[in-house]
C-alpha cells in the first residue's frame, strides 16, 4: 500500500510538473507565435478606429505584464484629443495595455481586445464653451459599413468589446467650460468589470481617489477629498439607459448612496437620481469641509446625527422647454461642538433646510430653512428661520434673533486663526416681497448691535479693538420708498487710530443719504489682519467726509441741493482689477469731494513700468457707487514719463492672479499670445495727455500730446500727435476690444516729411504696406485712413484691413529694386533701373489684404512710366505699366508685372496679367491662405 501510494504520488507530481512546465512554456511561446499578427491588428485599431495622433516609445507582448491576461503594452504613450483640441494632449501614460481574447486568438486566429489597462497616466478631458469635447476620438464601426455587401453581416477583424477597464494611479482632470465645472482627481484608481459587448450588462466598479477637487464657476465646493466607490450599474445599450442598482460612495468619512435611472433620449435625457447620506454623524458630515479645517476636526468633540438627501428628477428637452427638478434637504439633530474641553460647549444645534428648484429655474427657487438654532451655555442663544420663493422677485418670511458673547462662542467652536470678543445682539423680522424692478422691500423691523468688540487674527500681532456697531432697519409699508437704515454709530480703533461712521439711508427709490466718515487706517496692516502670511501689501488711508443729498439731485443736475464735502488721502495703495495682469500702485492720491464732483488734486500712480500724474475730477461718483450698472464720467489732464502698452495686454504674465474667467480661459487656450488691452465698460473719461514716451509692440512713440479717453467700452485718440522717426505723426483713432484675443481699430494717420528708410525699418505696418521702400531713400509724407482687426498679440490682421489714402514722394531715389531692374533689362534702357521720383502723389486703397494702386506717372531718363494695379501684403504683384517714350510720352507700349517683389515676372507688349485672389485668414495657425487664379484681363493701358 505505501509503495503503491508513493508510486501514484510521484506519477501525479510528474504529470503536474509536465502540465505546469507546458503552461509556462506556452506563456512564453504564444507571444512569439503571434507577434506580427497582434501588432498589425492593434495598429489597425489605431489607424481605423482612433482619430488622433498616437505616439509611444516601445511595445511588447506578454502574459506577465497583467497576469494572467495576454496583453500588448505600449510604453510612454501620448494621445491628442479630437477637434477642436487636436493640438492638446488627451492622454499621457507611462503604459497602456490591451488585453487579448486568448480563445479567439488560438482557435479563430482573430485579435479581439477585451481588456484595457492604463497605468500612471495624466488624462485631460476638456469641453469648450460651445460644448465641443476632446474625447470623441473613437470612430464607430458604422462609419465604415458602406463597404459591406450585407449590412447585417458582422464586421470582421479587430473589435473592441471590453470586459474590464483598469486605471492605476492616474490623474484625471475634467474641465467643462460649457457647464462651468472643473473636477480634478489625483491618485485615481478604477476597476470596471462587465461584458461590455452585450446589449444589457452590469458594470461593476471599484474606484478610489486620493484627492478630489470639485469647482463650479470659480468656487471650490470639494477640495482634496478622499473618495471610495463601490458601484453596480445596469447598462442598456439599446435604450442608452443606466440603472443605478448598488452605488455606495464615501467622501472622506461621509457615506453616500446613489439610486435611480438615467436614460439618454434622442432630444435630451430622462433622469431620476437620489443621493442620500441618512442617519450619519455630524462629524462624518463635517469631514467634507476644506482640508485646512480637518486638523480642527480631530481636536474637536462633535456629536449629533444628520440626514442629507439630494434628488434630481425629470426630463430634459430644449425644444419642449423641459428641465428636471432639483431638490436638497439637510437635517441635523442634537448637534454639539466642544473644542478641546472648552468651559462652555455649543449645544442643542438644530438645522432643517430644504431647497427646491423646479425645472432648474432660479426664479422658482424655494428655500425653506425651518429652523437654525443653537445654545452656548445657559444664556447665549441664536435662532433663525427663512422661507423664500423666487429670486429676482422674492417672497420672504424671515426671522433672526440671538444674543451671543463672542468670546464664549470662540472658545466653544475653537476658531484657531481668529480671536473674537464682544456682545452681539440681533432681532430682525421681515415679511413681504423683494423686487428691485418693482421697488418692493419686505416689511421689516429690527436691528443688530455689537459692543466692546475685539478682533485678532494669527496673521497680525495687534487686534482691532473698541468695535461698536449699531444698525437699525425699519420698513412699515413694504416698498423701497419706506425703507430706512440707520447706522449710528459704527466705530473701531486699530493701531491707535480711531475710525467713525454715522449714516442714515432712507427712501431707496430715490436714495436719501446722510453720512459722516472720519478716521485713518494703515491699509497694509489691516490687510494683514485678514490676509494670509507672506503677502506684502502696504498703504495708508485717511478720510474726513460728509455726504448728504438725494440720488436724483445728481442725475437731474440739481447740484446746488447736494452737500458733499470732505477729503480722502491715499498713500502707497496696491489696487488690482480682473481686467489687467498687473496691479496699480497708488503712490499718493488726494481726493476732495465738492457736491457732484470728486476732485483728483494729487494723484501719482504706477502700473508696471508705466507712471501717471493725474489731475481733474470724476462726476457723480456717489451716484455711480449707488447704482449697480452706472457709468463713471470725468475729465482729467495727465502727465507721464512712460506708458508701456504691452504691459496692459490681457494675457501677459503679471502679479494679479484674480483674473476674469474669460481671460483665464483665453490664457489657457492661447499660451503664446499676449492678448489685447481690455477696456473697462463703465467709464466715460477724457484725458488731455502729455506723455514723454509710449512703448507698443517694439515701437517707441515720443512726446504724445492730445486728447485720449475711454467711452462706451472703447478707447479713442482725438487729434493726437506723436514724435516718431523724427517727424510728427498725427493720429485720430478708436479702439474696442471684442475678446481677450481680438480687437478692432479705426484710425487716420498723417505724417509729413519723414525718412522712408527709417519708416521701413522701424514701423512694422509701413514695412508691410510699402515693401518697395526697402530699396528707397528720401523724404515722403503720408495721409491714410485705415481700419481692421487686431490679433491676440495686438498686431494687425492684414486681410481684415480696409482703407484709403495718399503717399507723397517729395524726393525719393530708388536703387536696386528688382522690379525696375527687370524693366530696364527687358527694354534695354539702363536709365530706367534707378529712378529719381520727385513730387509724386500715389493714391491707393486697401481691401481683403490687397493694395490697389491708382494710376500715377513720373519721369525717368526722358521716359514717362504710368503704373497702376494690385499688390498684396504677402508680396504678390499684378501691376500694369504704360512706358511713355521720349519726348513727351505721347507714344508708349504696355508692360505687365506679375510674380513677387523678390521675383517679378515682366512681359513687354503684354496686357495679360495674373489676378491676385482675396486672402483667407487661418485664425488657428495665424496666417494668410491664398489660392491664386490666372485671369486674362485684356485691359487697355492708360
Amino acid at each position: 500500500m505505501p509503495v503503491t501510494f508513493k508510486h501514484t504520488a510521484l506519477k501525479v507530481l510528474k504529470i503536474s510538473g509536465i502540465v505546469i512546465a507546458g503552461i509556462l512554456l506556452l506563456l512564453f511561446l504564444l507571444p512569439l507565435v503571434f507577434p506580427g499578427k497582434i501588432a498589425s491588428e492593434v495598429k489597425k485599431i489605431a489607424n481605423e478606429r482612433l482619430d488622433t495622433k498616437l505616439e509611444f516609445s516601445n511595445s511588447k507582448l506578454s502574459f506577465f505584464t497583467h497576469f494572467p491576461s495576454l496583453t500588448v503594452s505600449l510604453d510612454d504613450l501620448s494621445m491628442t484629443g479630437s477637434a477642436p483640441f487636436s493640438n492638446d494632449t488627451l492622454l499621457k501614460a507611462e503604459q497602456v495595455a490591451f488585453g487579448i481574447n486568448l480563445k479567439r486568438l488560438i482557435f479563430d486566429n482573430e485579435v479581439k481586445i477585451n481588456k484595457l489597462y492604463v497605468s500612471k497616466a495624466d488624462i485631460n478631458i476638456m469641453v469648450n464653451q460651445k460644448g465641443q469635447a476632446n474625447y470623441n476620438i473613437y470612430v464607430a464601426p458604422e462609419d465604415r459599413k458602406e463597404d459591406k455587401k450585407d449590412p447585417n453581416e458582422p464586421e470582421e477583424g479587430t473589435a473592441i468589446k471590453l470586459e474590464r477597464i483598469d486605471l492605476e494611479d492616474c490623474n484625471v482632470r475634467y474641465n467643462d467650460r460649457s457647464a462651468k465645472i472643473m473636477v480634478d482627481a489625483k491618485g485615481f484608481n478604477y476597476v470596471g468589470k462587465g461584458d461590455l459587448s452585450e446589449d444589457i450588462f452590469d458594470l461593476r466598479t471599484d474606484a478610489k481617489i486620493d484627492k478630489l477637487d470639485f469647482f463650479y464657476g470659480q468656487t471650490g465646493y470639494l477640495r482634496q477629498k478622499e473618495v471610495q466607490a463601490d458601484l453596480i450599474t445596469r447598462i442598456n445599450t439599446h435604450a442608452l439607459s443606466f440603472i443605478l442598482q448598488k452605488n455606495e460612495l464615501h467622501i472622506n468619512k461621509l457615506p453616500l448612496k446613489f439610486t435611480g435611472l438615467f436614460t439618454i433620449l434622442r432630444d435630451g435625457y430622462k433622469i431620476n437620481i437620489k443621493a442620500a447620506s441618512e442617519n450619519t454623524t455630524v462629524k462624518d458630515l463635517f469631514s467634507v469641509m476644506p482640508p485646512e479645517y480637518l486638523t480642527w476636526l480631530d481636536e474637536t468633540e462633535i456629536s449629533g446625527r444628520s440626514d442629507l438627501i439630494f434628488t434630481f428628477k425629470g426630463d430634459y428637452n430644449v425644444a419642449k422647454k423641459l428641465k428636471p427638478n432639483l431638490a436638497f434637504n439637510l437635517k441635523i439633530n442634537d448637534g454639539a461642538i466642544n473644542y478641546q474641553n472648552a468651559p462652555v460647549p455649543l449645544t442643542d444645534f438644530q438645522m432643517d433646510l430644504n431647497a427646491i428648484m423646479p425645472s432648474l429655474d432660479l426664479e422658482q427657487l424655494l428655500v425653506n430653512l425651518r429652523t437654525l438654532k443653537f445654545k452656548v451655555g445657559d444664556k447665549d442663544y441664536f435662532t433663525a428661520y427663512l422661507h423664500s420663493k423666487g429670486f429676482n422677485e422674492m417672497d420672504v418670511n424671515a426671522s433672526i434673533k440671538g444674543a451671543l458673547d463672542l468670546a464664549v462662542v470662540d472658545a466653544a467652536i475653537g476658531l484657531n486663526t481668529v480671536d473674537l470678543k464682544g456682545l452681539l445682539k440681533t432681532d430682525i423680522q421681515a415679511r413681504g416681497t423683494f423686487s428691485t424692478s418693482k421697488k418692493l422691500f419686505p416689511k421689516t423691523i429690527g436691528g443688530i448691535s455689537l459692543r466692546n468688540g475685539w478682533l485678532k487674527t494669527d496673521s497680525y500681532p495687534n487686534p482691532i479693538t473698541n468695535i461698536t456697531f449699531i444698525a437699525n432697519v425699519l420698513n412699515k409699508a413694504g416698498t423701497f420708498k419706506d425703507l430706512i437704515v440707520a447706522v449710528a454709530p459704527a466705530s473701531f480703533v486699530f493701531e491707535g487710530n480711531p475710525m467713525y461712521v454715522n449714516a442714515t439711508l432712507s427712501d431707496f427709490s430715490d436714495l436719501n443719504y446722510n453720512a459722516k466718515i472720519k478716521g485713518e487706517l494703515n491699509v497694509g496692516k489691516i490687510y494683514q489682519v485678514f490676509s494670509q502670511k507672506g503677502l506684502d501689501v502696504t498703504g495708508y488711508a485717511k478720510a474726513d467726509l460728509s455726504l448728504k443729498g438725494k440720488q436724483s439731485y445728481a442725475t437731474t443736475g440739481q447740484y446746488n441741493k447736494l452737500d458733499n464735502r470732505g477729503t480722502i488721502i491715499l498713500k502707497n495703495i496696491k489696487a488690482t482689477s480682473e481686467l489687467f495682469p498687473k496691479s496699480f500702485f497708488i503712490k499718493e492720491g488726494n481726493f476732495r469731494f465738492q457736491n457732484e464732483k470728486m476732485w483728483f488734486e494729487k494723484f501719482y500712480a504706477s502700473y508696471g513700468k508705466s507712471d501717471f500724474d493725474i489731475n481733474g475730477y470724476l462726476l457723480n461718483t456717489i451716484n455711480y457707487f449707488l447704482e449697480s450698472h452706472g457709468t463713471l464720467s470725468g475729465d482729467f489732464s495727465m502727465k507721464s514719463n512712460l506708458i508701456n502698452v504691452d504691459e496692459f495686454m490681457a494675457l501677459k504674465k503679471g502679479d494679479n492672479t484674480d483674473r476674469n474667467i474669460e481671460v483665464q480661459y483665453a490664457k489657457e487656450d492661447h499660451p503664446k499670445m499676449s492678448g489685447v488691452v481690455i477696456v473697462p465698460k463703465n467709464l466715460n473719461v477724457g484725458l488731455k495727455a502729455n506723455v514723454n514716451k509710449v512703448e507698443y509692440n517694439g515701437l517707441v512713440l515720443n512726446k504724445l500730446n492730445g486728447k485720449v479717453g475711454i467711452t462706451k467700452g472703447g478707447f479713442y485718440l482725438e487729434n493726437t500727435n506723436f514724435d516718431i522717426i523724427d517727424c510728427i505723426l498725427g493720429v485720430s483713432a478708436t479702439y474696442k476690444d471684442e475678446s481677450p484675443t481680438s480687437a478692432h481699430f479705426d484710425a487716420h494717420f498723417t505724417a509729413k516729411d519723414f525718412s522712408v528708410q527709417r519708416a521701413y525699418k522701424e514701423i512694422p505696418m509701413f514695412h508691410d504696406m510699402v515693401s518697395a521702400a526697402e530699396k528707397a531713400e528720401g523724404i515722403i509724407s503720408i495721409d491714410y485712413k485705415i481700419r481692421g482687426d487686431l490679433d491676440g498679440n495686438m498686431g494687425p490682421i492684414y486681410e481684415s484691413l480696409d482703407g484709403a489714402g495718399t503717399l507723397n514722394l517729395r524726393d525719393v531715389k530708388v536703387k536696386g529694386l528688382k522690379l525696375f531692374d527687370g524693366i530696364s533689362s527687358k527694354t534695354g534702357q539702363d536709365g530706367l533701373s534707378n529712378p529719381d521720383m520727385k513730387g509724386i502723389e500715389i493714391k491707393s486703397y486697401i481691401d481683403n489684404n490687397l493694395i490697389h494702386i491708382e494710376p500715377f506717372t513720373f519721369t525717368v531718363a526722358s521716359f514717362k512710366p504710368t503704373i497702376k494695379g494690385t499688390t498684396s501684403f504677402d508680396g504678390l504683384l499684378d501691376l500694369r505699366m504704360r512706358l511713355g517714350l521720349p519726348l513727351f510720352g505721347l507714344i508708349g507700349f504696355p508692360i505687365t508685372i506679375t510674380g513677387t517683389h523678390e521675383d517679378p515676372k515682366i512681359k513687354i507688349f503684354s496686357k495679360t496679367g495674373k489676378k491676385i485672389d482675396d486672402a483667407v485668414y487661418d485664425e488657428k495657425n495665424n496666417k494668410v491662405i491664398r489660392k491664386e487664379k490666372v485671369s486674362k484681363t485684356n485691359e487697355k493701358s492708360k
